[in-house]
């Protein structure tokens, strides 16, 4: 078992600690540095431990020109102006940082975000405990080893990439820091029902083998929480799920996010999957005691036996209840071919001091 911990802020985050569940804000600010206080405070209270912002603006993400030519792509096709004018639109000016931190600290979360620009990262690293890369960025590497070199732990999201695309992007973190979250993902942003066919949790069973020093996670844009369980199940301990207070909002995010309804049932769930996947030790639990007892057989005299009898199978039978005492059945050649040393009554139970 992995007993590997990172410490993001206060928290602790590891295999025997309750799961890390990021709201990623994302564009559902839609402009306003209010609104962006607002989901912070919505998400805290729907049971987020952090709140995720993403630091780029169209011309240090996109080429206008590069666009122009591929045209609008999958869940970009609703988009009324530009890929250009439309990332501009959305985009989370650095004079927000300070007062996204604050309020973060106000409700006792932490706050980060996905730098996508170099000289961000050094605008940004005295705000973040941890540094997040986003599943665009992750053949840029380049930026990776600038975040890795911050002494931060990297959460690192692999959408859309090959294994060997996540094997360089790991070999590239590992060279600077040993404190990696690594989370499965799938980029398709649409919100249909159809991708839960592809978001593949199994592939956390083949990062785990393939890198057992990082802790696994989930970055997951699928509808409800079906895929956060899940994960959870196979060992995930950081989730992170897009959030907003509205998914009839316009907006790119808005669709496909949680609102805080459906977040905290997210929750909720999970920390009582938490509570059900235990600790893995195959043992009578507390709560089973007393079933042992009225489940159990244990062996009884078939009939009433006498003093000096010698016991035969065909003398024995075995019911329930198994008293705290009781012999359960498959010891019961022992008491065969044995003297009895007492008179026993029918479906009395059979004790080693009897013969």
């Amino acid at each position: 078992m992995n007993k590997k911990k990172i410490n993001i802020g206060k928290k602790i985050i590891g295999e025997n600690f309750p799961v890390y569940f990021i709201a990623d804000i994302a564009s559902n600010h839609d402009g306003k540095l209010s609104r962006a206080k607002k989901l912070i405070r919505l998400a805290a209270k729907a049971g987020a431990n952090a709140a995720k912002f993403q630091n780029f603006t169209g011309e240090t993400l996109v080429s206008e020109k590069g666009f122009s030519k591929v045209g609008k792509i999958d869940h970009q096709a609703e988009w009324k102006g530009s890929v250009y004018d439309e990332y501009n639109k959305c985009s989370v000016p650095l004079s927000w940082t300070k007062h996204l931190k604050k309020e973060c600290k106000k409700y006792n979360i932490e706050y980060f975000t996905s730098p996508y620009n170099l000289s961000f990262i050094e605008k940004l690293k005295n705000y973040v405990n941890v540094w997040k890369i986003g599943s665009g960025d992750i053949t840029w590497h380049e930026s990776i080893s600038k975040m890795s070199s911050q002494k931060k732990p990297i959460i690192l999201a692999t959408g859309a990439s090959s294994l060997t695309e996540v094997k360089l992007a790991m070999k590239v973190i590992y060279k600077k820091t040993k404190d990696i979250i690594l989370m499965q993902c799938n980029t398709n942003y649409t919100g249909s029902i159809k991708n839960y066919s592809y978001i593949n949790l199994n592939v956390l069973k083949l990062y785990k083998k393939i890198f057992p020093r990082a802790i696994l996670g989930l970055s997951d844009h699928t509808p409800g929480h079906s895929t956060v369980l899940g994960s959870i199940a196979l060992g995930a301990r950081v989730i992170e799920k897009h959030f907003t207070d509205d998914n009839n909002r316009k907006g790119p995010d808005h669709k496909f996010s949680l609102n805080p309804k459906d977040w905290r049932e997210m929750v909720d769930k999970s920390k009582e999957l938490e509570k059900a996947l235990g600790d893995g030790i195959k043992k009578v639990e507390k709560n089973e005691l007393k079933t042992i007892i009225v489940q159990r057989r244990s062996i009884r005299a078939k009939t009433s036996l006498k003093k000096g009898k010698i016991i035969k199978k065909q003398d024995l039978i075995f019911l329930r209840p198994c008293s705290k005492n009781g012999i359960p059945p498959y010891k019961h050649n022992f008491f065969i071919g044995k003297k009895l040393k007492k008179n026993l009554k029918e479906h009395d139970e059979l004790s080693y001091m009897f013969v």
